[in-house]
């Protein structure tokens, strides 16, 4: 019985020890979370402002083309 209150203390730290670690880890996976959710975001509002590029793009070098063969034309 001497190393009771040793084997107390011990499993009341293991026991805070693994509530901290639980808590840290909740809070870590939530900003994970987090961050995918806004990195997705980004992501889809980069990928929509490069589409728009690419066909203003597109236009520009379809009316430019069209302007040389009608200067051609004439």
């Amino acid at each position: 019985m001497p190393y009771l209150s040793t084997v107390l203390i011990v499993a009341v730290g293991l026991a805070l020890g693994l509530a901290v670690l639980a808590a840290v880890g909740i809070r870590v996976f939530r900003s994970l979370r987090r961050f995918a959710s806004t990195s997705r975001l980004v992501n889809d509002q980069v990928g929509d402002d490069v589409g728009l590029l690419k066909a203003r793009s597109a236009a520009l070098r379809v009316a430019v083309d069209q302007r040389r063969r009608t200067a051609r034309d004439r």
